[in-house]
């Protein structure tokens, strides 16, 4: 080696070493100021203030002279007040849970510990739904997950009484919670601790300075994964480029010990196969050349005069139109809505649609048996934190410019507070589409021409889980339908390769090309087929909480000979689901049906029970064998639909503990037991899926693809909701001033 190489690597060891020493140190640990932790306005001021990717900027950010002044935050979160009992935990909660804790024999033993989750312990849902504002709260309780040593304990803390109560030591469960950030963060620089790693680097003919390596979560498959907690990472050069995942160091895969940071194991396989080079890899505006002749977009932005029509009352309560629901950030989930309620306009009774939904967990299967790629199984929400990974969404662009933002609260490992701003937006949406409309034909002579324009309101998230984005939509409409949708966007995990043409590509005596398990994008990267599944928990409350699920077959029926000219017509065939196992719902074309949530304790005018039903859209099915370690860990994508009796402690479809665990505990294991759904609190399960089979439009970011579902009232209503809605008239809307540009 030369001089000056093994000076520079034994510079970089030491600073990694030094910078691993500060962060175990110092960053589980409150600042000096409580308002320097809360300020995200510029993010140097706070480790906090971003997703795990903050660990990898080495610059402070340039700001242009054209670039607006950060807004003021939306409130100073020290003096938030609790007006709803699943408002979630406050900033001085936080902090006298942290006090309270600190305390207990469990953690005060001087042991090494973490707490890898503290949220609300949300009360009964019958105190909850019985509430009303101007009562007192029922008493505040946290939930908390800590590890000491090498154990996971499940703990409540009453924050009126101080009392800690042990509700699972340990956990007997397979699986851990899911990781910290402080873990991520240490993770990201343990393999540079590592000479053997850093030399295998420096042979691929890499820089260090120029490396970044990544945390990938194991999965299970019950060899190294048995009995510690271990992750994976995997490294990529950003020389020449900011888009290092177009950049990996192929084949080289490292196995640490999560609980000590240690490097365990280095596998390469890829020394022979190139790095990926950085041309065309920019995808950053600034940087973007200006060649491209295409006609560009005129700037376009929905004025309200009048000023929005939702309000949000006590930080966390939407009123829009005709619907009402508490909102609130949760660091797993992302999201969370709850006592949806939407007033009717013939009844003027305000009627429950939905006690809670939220995203339950994410399953991110890469289709590539090799030794690098295998373990690539991923469960976003319950292994890296699907809120904690959520951005600050950024105005004008992620949402519109009449759009109001909330801002979530989160702790550290330590259980210091920080906020995450501007995490969720919400916002009208009017896209010049239409409610309804009739005009009637000049055969009838009637001068009929009736329109309603259609406009919705938006709840938002954007999370960045590494090199994918997620864009989660909540959108309401007028005539209560809600639509949960799901966008992917960001960069695709690559692998590297060999061929730079498809014409080197390797084949049999058959002619049959080698097996890439994806397709080559640009020069020596290949974009590996994936899934992505995305699990939603639906408590709908129809009316109240005692529900059935109503399965509606269509079928083919048959006429009888000279009935009619017809030979066949489709009739709907209405069964109500008694028990779990006849509720687990196989999406199909050819055997279709409706999937309805009803109260038959409430009916409509003329005898119909109200309810509402799941209307799935594109959606995708697992392929992999039920017996694959990774299918057994997200069994809750065996199904599209399932449906279970409410339960509070079944809420994440992968288990409680999700990382490397076993399948022990998941949505498929409860609904096994084949339990009664029948006039009862029920829970539907919906998941929506996408097959990628990547293209080379993908590169070097992806345009945003998206699927969704809808909820959708049956029968819930006596006749159309929106049958008033007013139409759009001249004198309501502003005259802007258009300045044509000729062509």
């Amino acid at each position: 080696m030369e001089p000056q190489t093994f000076f520079r690597l034994i510079f970089l060891i030491v600073t990694a070493g030094f910078i691993i020493s500060f962060t175990s140190t110092n960053f589980p640990y409150a600042p000096s100021s409580t308002t320097g932790l809360l300020d995200c306005t510029d993010s140097s001021s706070s480790p906090l203030c971003a997703s795990r990717n903050f660990l990898f900027n080495k610059q402070k950010p340039q700001f242009s002279k054209q670039d607006p002044k950060p807004k003021p935050k939306n409130h100073d979160h020290l003096s938030d007040t609790l007006n709803h009992p699943l408002d979630p935990l406050t900033v001085m909660e936080f902090n006298k849970v942290r006090s309270l804790l600190s305390s207990d024999a469990l953690f005060s033993s001087g042991a090494p510990h973490a707490f890898h989750s503290i949220v609300l312990e949300e009360p009964e849902k019958n105190l909850v739904r019985a509430w009303e504002k101007g009562n007192p709260l029922p008493p505040r309780k946290a939930t908390v997950i800590a590890r000491v040593g090498p154990d996971t304990h499940v703990l409540t803390v009453d924050l009126s009484s101080g009392r800690v109560d042990i509700v699972d030591s340990p956990v007997p469960v397979s699986g851990y919670p899911m990781m910290t950030l402080e873990e991520m963060n240490e993770v990201t620089f343990a393999p540079f601790s590592s000479a053997d790693v850093n030399r295998t680097i420096v042979s691929r003919g890499v820089n260090l300075t120029d490396v970044y390596c990544f945390p990938l979560s194991s999965g299970w498959y019950g060899r190294k994964e048995e009995n510690k907690r271990v992750i994976k990472s995997q490294c990529y050069s950003s020389q020449g480029t900011a888009n290092f995942y177009m950049r990996p160091i192929e084949g080289l895969t490292i196995l640490i010990d999560l609980d000590t940071k240690q490097v365990i194991e280095i596998v390469d396989t890829g020394p022979n196969i190139p790095i990926p080079g950085s041309a065309n890899t920019e995808y950053r505006f600034k940087n973007l050349g200006t060649t491209d002749k295409t006609r560009g977009l005129n700037p376009i932005s929905i004025e309200q005069p009048r000023g929005p029509s939702f309000v949000i009352e006590d930080n966390h309560l939407v009123k829009w139109a005709n619907w009402e629901f508490h909102l609130k950030p949760d660091p797993r989930a992302g999201v969370v809505l709850s006592q949806v309620r939407v007033h009717d306009p013939d009844t003027q009774e305000t009627r429950e649609v939905m006690y809670q939904g939220f995203v339950s967990e994410l399953f991110v299967p890469y289709m590539d048996p090799s030794d690098a790629w295998y373990f690539k199984t991923y469960m976003d929400a319950g292994e890296y934190g699907f809120g904690l990974q959520a951005m600050p969404l950024v105005p004008l662009n992620d949402c519109p410019r009449n759009a109001a933002y909330m801002d979530g609260v989160f702790t550290t490992a330590d259980g210091t507070p920080f906020v995450r701003e501007n995490m969720i937006c919400i916002f009208e949406r009017y896209a010049g589409d239409i409610g309804w409309r009739h005009s009637e034909s000049p055969i009838s002579g009637l001068p009929i021409k009736e329109v309603r324009p259609k406009v919705t309101l938006v709840v938002r998230m954007a999370a960045s889980v590494g090199n994918y984005d997620y864009i989660i939509d909540y959108e309401f409409q007028t005539d209560g339908l809600i639509k949960a949708k799901v966008g992917l966007s960001g960069i695709l995990m690559v692998k590297g390769t060999s061929y730079q043409n498809k014409n080197q590509v390797n084949k049999d005596k058959e002619g049959n090309e080698e097996e890439l398990h994806g397709t080559l994008l640009a020069e020596n990267i290949i974009g590996v087929i994936h899934d992505h599944y995305v699990t939603f928990y639906l408590d709908l409350d129809v009316d109240g909480p005692d529900n059935s699920f109503l399965k509606v077959n269509l079928k083919r029926q048959m006429t009888e000979p000279g009935e009619s000219p017809r030979k066949s017509y489709m009739k709907a065939v209405k069964n109500i689901v008694k028990t779990e196992k006849d509720a687990q719902i196989k999406l199909s074309l050819y055997d279709p049906s409706e999937f309805h949530v009803v109260n038959s304790a409430k009916t409509t005018r003329v005898g119909n029970p109200t309810g509402y039903k799941i209307v799935p859209r594109a959606t995708a099915a697992s392929l992999l064998d039920h017996d694959d370690p990774p299918q057994k860990r997200a069994a809750f994508t065996n199904n599209q639909i399932w449906v279970t009796p409410y339960n509070k402690t079944e809420k994440w479809a992968a288990g409680l503990f999700t990382y490397q665990s076993h399948g022990d505990d998941t949505l498929a294991v409860w609904s096994d037991r084949d339990r009664d759904i029948e006039n009862t609190d029920i829970v539907v399960w919906y998941t929506l899926g996408f097959h990628h089979v990547p293209c080379q439009e993908d590169f070097p970011i992806m345009p945003t693809v998206s699927s969704s579902f809808d909820l959708k009232p049956a029968n819930f209503f006596e006749r159309n909701p929106i049958l008033r809605a007013a139409p759009n008239f001249e004198h309501d809307l502003p005259v802007c001033e258009v300045k044509y540009v000729s062509a």
